[in-house]
């Protein structure tokens, strides 16, 4: 039978109980706003001697209220993340860049999503100069990119263009590496495919000039390719 005068479910009466086993001063969570999840986590809170009126607030998730549990159980500045606007995701890439000590307001960012934070913080870990991909235009995957090109000290201006898609990026990226002439196919009407089989061309010292056409598809660009590779003549059928 419902009694209508309760207002704790069982599970927010269970932390309750549990606060007051331990002596703790429940009036702060003992509220019907907070789930039995929250009171969890503000209980837990009081229980480490933690300010808790820091994340002691409906709006925050558990999720939410438990990282920045984390963050002050290490004595962390969690003023820089304690926005609700930040998912738990983002507030834990935060809360890691806090950690190591690295300049977490480049990124902490409501524009960012928690993947475009994580190739922020791994740039800022490996000392990179993060501010040519800490750009909200470009996603995760060509950040990642263009963070693995200056890591390896190579001139990424070439492809940090957000109409290149991460795709086209890798190849580029690829062509750096072996020391191509990436200006041959770092064009945005290439598709990724076409990119590769120039590449592949360049490689092997091909004349990728008779392919290196949009108007050849990939697979008519990897027959070329192979032509040229056994010394055929390709000039009968490498036509527009």
């Amino acid at each position: 039978m419902t009694n209508e005068y309760t207002t704790f479910n069982k599970y927010q009466m269970k932390e309750i109980r549990l606060g007051l086993e331990k002596e703790l001063d429940v009036s702060i969570y003992a509220k019907p706003e907070f789930s039995e999840y929250q009171m969890y986590e503000i209980r837990m809170g009081l229980e480490q001697g933690l300010d808790v009126s820091i994340y002691i607030k409906p709006e925050f998730n558990y999720d939410q209220m438990r990282e920045i549990r984390s963050g002050l159980t290490k004595g962390l500045d969690v003023s820089v993340y304690k926005n609700p606007i930040f998912n738990k995701y983002q507030m834990k890439e935060i809360r890691f860049g806090l950690e190591k000590q690295l300049d977490t307001t480049v990124y902490a960012k409501p524009e960012f999503n928690a993947e475009q934070m994580f190739q922020i913080r791994l740039g800022l870990e490996q000392g990179l100069d993060v501010s040519v991909y800490t750009k909200p235009e470009f996603d995760y995957e060509q950040m990642k990119q263009i963070r693995i090109g200056l890591g390896n000290g190579l001139d990424v201006s070439v492809y940090t263009k957000p109409e290149f898609n991460h795709k086209q990026m890798l190849q580029l990226l690829l062509g750096l590496e072996t020391g191509l002439d990436i200006s041959i196919y770092a064009n945005t009407k290439f598709n990724f495919k076409q990119m590769e089989e120039i590449r592949l061309g360049l490689e092997k010292e091909l004349d990728v000039s008779i392919y290196a056409n949009t108007k050849f598809s990939d697979e008519q660009m990897e027959e070329i390719r192979l032509g040229l590779e056994q010394g055929l003549d390709v000039s009968i059928y490498a036509k527009i």
